[in-house]
């Protein structure tokens, strides 16, 4: 599939991008892992790049031995870089070495959970070199990865949402002692305290009091310009996983039973008895209602490729929409593959699903562009 026209008995070339600069970036090495390990190696040629967190692009760098043993020294790799040329796209080597296939290749696979990965940056350059890619695009990554301006386009909708209020750090810092008074009268105690752009629960807490809201609110700061507070929402924790571009279907959901007080990144990450329930046993309206919601959701953001749309559900059969992750774990005991799995998908083919997404959300572009022109 050279030039992204289709050859056949061709294997397509899929660059494995994992790493990065962000909070996230131990998770991205996980997930980067099960994606390497299951990928149909007799349908797809895999190079990796991986980036550690100075920024640095290190060609053929396996996400198992970054796990074992850390990114090598600058000038033990190839650092690489993409040459953002829309009628040739391609990496290049930076010490002048000759990467395989002289760098190009069909499409990239993006691993990056998070800032400069999942937020619209990366989407942005692979734009501009004109390539086709997993996932979301700009405007559905960076929205997706904006809890604020997430909320703003499902309120947009009119989809539920649970009580929340913005802060600016430089606000917060210039008068804490106000919008501590403005958490407490808006949204009172217990409350979520959420850097606006992070995921895998990095920086969030829960505050039961003004003295652990202050600390929360410290932590948040130190992770994002942006914060969000949101009212607690007592009810079960439902995800459902959503596949597709234009016509995107969506998952059986699944229940989180979390072994702290919420699903905090130890709880997702490690084994201490967080446990999951897929399909989850829920009557079948509700199940119609959550993947119904899970698909506007998808599509209020303008997401592609893939998404975990999360919920809450209370004892009342409320449903009150949480967020969207536009680009969520894909570890091995990760939420969004085992709900695909127990919908018909299996793991390896979900992969091959998002590379051919990517695929054809490139050619609709091209559409466009030719339409313009």
């Amino acid at each position: 599939m050279r030039g992204w026209i289709i050859v056949e008995n061709h294997k397509i070339c899929v660059i494995l991008i994992f790493g990065g600069r962000s909070g996230e970036h131990e998770v991205s090495l996980n997930s980067a892992q099960s994606i390497y390990k299951a990928i149909d190696r007799n349908r797809y040629d895999v190079e990796t790049i991986g980036i550690n967190k100075q920024g640095q692009w290190f060609w053929g760098i396996v996400p198992q031995d970054v796990i074992k043993a850390g990114f090598p020294e600058s000038n033990q790799a190839s650092q690489v870089t993409l040459v953002v040329d829309p009628s040739n796209p391609r990496f290049i080597a930076l010490d002048g070495r000759t990467l395989p296939n002289e760098g190009k290749f069909d499409v990239v696979f993006p691993v990056l959970h998070g800032p400069y990965g999942e937020d619209g940056t990366l989407q942005g350059l692979l734009e501009m070199a004109n390539v086709p890619y997993a996932g979301s695009g700009v405007l559905g990554s960076s929205l997706g990865m904006d809890k604020d301006r997430m909320k703003v386009v499902f309120q947009d909708k009119k989809l539920p949402l649970a009580n929340y209020l913005t802060i600016l750090r430089s606000d917060y810092f210039k008068q804490p002692e106000d919008w501590a008074a403005a958490i407490e009268a808006k949204i009172g105690y217990p409350c979520f305290v959420k850097p606006a752009n992070l995921g895998s629960s990095v920086g969030i807490s829960k505050a039961h009091n003004n003295s652990e809201l202050i600390q929360a609110l410290k932590l948040a700061t130190t992770y994002d310009r942006k914060v969000v507070v949101e009212e607690n929402i007592v009810g079960r924790e439902i995800e459902v996983a959503v596949l597709g571009n234009d016509d995107p279907k969506a998952s059986l959901p699944g229940e989180i039973l979390p072994a702290e007080e919420f699903y905090s990144y130890e709880a997702k990450y490690s084994d201490i008895g967080s446990s999951l329930k897929i399909p989850a046993p829920l009557p079948q309206f509700i199940i119609e209602q959550l993947q119904s919601m899970a698909i506007e959701a998808y599509r209020a953001v303008d997401a592609s490729g893939l998404s975990r749309v999360d919920f809450f559900l209370t004892d009342k059969n409320e449903i009150v929409l949480n967020e969207i992750n536009t680009l969520p774990g894909f570890t091995e005991i990760s939420m969004y593959p085992k709900l695909w799995e127990a919908t018909g998908i299996p793991y390896a083919k979900l992969i091959d699903h998002l590379i051919t997404l990517g695929f054809e959300r490139f050619e609709e572009k091209q559409k466009s562009k030719i339409l313009k022109d």
